[in-house]
Order: C-alpha cells, then structure tokens, then sequence
C-alpha cells in the first residue's frame, strides 16, 4: 500500500532512516519439502513482515510457491524500517543473486522503479503498483468492489445510523478502500430510503481522516475513539498494524461496536479480535504471490505485464461473518450475495479514482 519519492516531497510521511538489516532465512517448518535452485525473496513495507496484513500475506504467498513447486529455495524476507531502507534492501537481494525480488506496497513503487531500471535482466515484482518496467511483474487489486459489499454491510447492520472509516496514508491503495466503502454506504440508502452517514471519508472531495502511520496502535484507538464519541457502530480501518488499536479498543468496549478488518481475514490474522470483525475486506494476496513467484520460476525469460485481482477473478472479496453470521439479518446477506453477483455481472459498476488500469 504505498508510493516512496512523491509521499515524501508532500511531507505526508516523515520516517527516521534505519540501517537495512540482513535477509533471514524463513522458518523451515513451514515446508517440508526439498529445496530447489530458483531463490525468491521480498523487502516488506515499514509494517513488517507480521503485520497482521499485506506484508505477511504477501510472505505467505511466498511460502505457498515453495511448498507448490520443487524449483523453488526456501525463500528469505528482510523488513524495511523506514522508506530509506527500500533501495538499499531491494539491492542487497540483487547482490545476492536473488532470482525473483518481491517489494510489498504501493510506497516502494518508485524505489522498485529505480533498482529495475539499474538491473533491466532482473525479475522483481510489487503488490499494489503498477510499475513501468518491463522486468517488474504488477499486481494489483480493486479493492473498491469488495469494500463496496463491506460499506452495503455495514449501512445495513449499523443501528445508529453511523458507520466510519479511517486510513493510514492517503495514497491510493488506502482510499480505494475507503471510496468502495461510501459507495456500498451510499447504495443501502439508495435501496432502502435510508441516511446512514459516513464519518471520516468524503468520496467526492477525497478527503478524511488519516492517521498518518500504518504501525501506530495508539492513534487507531484515538481515531476510532473519536468516531464512536460522534456515534458510529461499525469502523473500517485502512491502516495496517494501526487498525489493531481500533480493534482492541472495540473489544474493550464489550461490543460497542464492530470493526471491518482489511487485507486479510481478521479472523485469521489478528484472531485474538475476532468477537470484534463483522467481516474483513480481502485482497487474495497469497494466490498472486504464489503464482507469480511459480511462473516467473517456469519462464524462460523475464515474466512481465501483472493481473488486477477483481470479485470476478476472486482476487478481492470479503471474508466470512464468523461470529457476527447469526448477528446478522438473513436478508442482508442475502442483499449482499445478490450485490457481489451483480457486480461480477456487470449489471452494478463499482468506480474508484484510485482503481487499477
């Protein structure tokens, strides 16, 4: 979730920078079978590599490649501490002769560009960009359909009339999320002549609020603080680590209200707060890790162009009600099953300034 050079000119991310640390090996429990000769390896974000979100499931992507194909080595991942270390993490991996680089997030987009261009016979790919590089495999997600069918949810499930979202940065990868859920908002009015407000996000002047870090729990609790104060029930964070302050603080309010999880399936994830999640907004970030590392792994040459993952394609969709299924009205399920046929039909048309082309 995250671009480097244009976020730091706008001073909308101010990071100390930290000395890039040395590329570990993965645990090798996590597969048993024998090592191959093609190596994969990813710098994550500054979330690090158990985020709780798309670091880690990026990194399980990986691990999922391994175990599916015998050509691959046991991968190695090295976490960015701050944006300084992308370029020099990226590079480590070239001089190790690392075969496939993975760089997690929209934010190391410009730095992946960078370390391409410098190394044009070297395969990399990036989650959430699209990179202009012939040798960087993109993959990319609109997420706006899925949080469409979130926000939808969510107006239907809220009983006082007032749901909100917050996002870390405000870079596209965030409020893609943010604009699919107002609409989803926007579409429950629409059905059912009702008012239910969005506190934090106003699509059409794309400003809200952000907390300005993806690792800091206190201010996802300050957010979220605030937006309950105003009477929302039900909050979608954007953040990464950061919503796991918004979490812990809705299960500390014995169910106050309710939390919609991004990325990944809460549940799964972050399970200690799994009383909290209505449902989570997924990208299908494993699948395309996986299969992007076992292609560029059979391909004779560079693997090139990316794939946008889409609820048609499965690449985004939202995750199971676990605890909240017998909460929830039957015919707002059955609202929301329509709503995700419809738009894989075509026939409803979910549209974000931030989708990908």
């Amino acid at each position: 979730m995250r671009i480097v050079a244009a976020l730091a000119a706008s001073g909308l991310l101010t990071l100390a920078a930290a000395a890039c640390g040395q590329a570990p090996s993965s645990n090798p429990t996590t597969t048993t079978a024998a090592a191959g000769n093609y190596t994969t390896c990813m710098v994550t974000d500054i979330g690090g590599i158990d985020d709780r979100s798309f670091n880690a499931s990026s990194w399980q992507g990986l691990l999922n490649a391994k175990t599916a194909s015998a050509k691959l080595a046991q991968p190695k991942n090295v976490s960015s501490k701050a944006e300084a270390d992308y370029v020099p993490n990226l590079t480590q991996f070239v001089q190790q002769g690392c075969k496939f680089i993975l760089a997690v997030g929209g934010l190391m987009g410009n730095a992946t560009s960078q370390v391409a261009k410098s190394n044009p016979n070297q395969q990399f790919a990036i989650v959430d960009y699209k990179a202009p590089e012939s040798n960087v495999y993109s993959m990319q997600f609109d997420t706006a359909q899925a949080a469409y069918l979130a926000g939808y949810l969510a107006a239907g499930f809220s009983k006082s009339g007032k749901v909100a979202t917050y996002g870390g940065l405000k870079i596209p990868p965030v409020t893609i999320f943010m604009d699919g859920f107002a609409d989803g908002v926007a579409k429950y009015n629409e059905v059912h002549g009702k008012n239910v407000q969005v506190l934090g996000w106003n699509k059409a002047a794309q400003t809200g609020t952000f907390t300005e870090s993806f690792t800091d729990q206190a201010k996802g609790k300050a957010a979220s603080d605030a937006f309950v104060a105003q009477g929302a029930d039900v909050i979608l964070p954007v953040a990464g680590g950061t919503g796991l302050g918004t979490a812990a603080a809705a299960q500390a309010s014995g169910g106050k209200y309710s939390v919609i999880w991004v990325d990944r399936d809460g549940c799964d994830s972050a399970a200690q707060y799994c009383n909290t999640f209505l449902t989570s907004v997924v990208k299908n970030m494993p699948d395309a890790v996986k299969d992007a590392a076992t292609k560029a792994a059979d391909a004779n040459g560079l693997l090139t162009g990316g794939t946008i993952g889409t609820l048609k394609n499965n690449g985004v969709s939202i995750a199971a009600y676990h605890e909240f299924d017998s909460k929830i009205d039957a015919a707002l399920k059955s609202e929301v099953d329509k709503l995700k046929q419809d738009i894989i039909d075509g026939k409803v048309t979910v549209q974000s300034p931030s989708s990908p082309k």
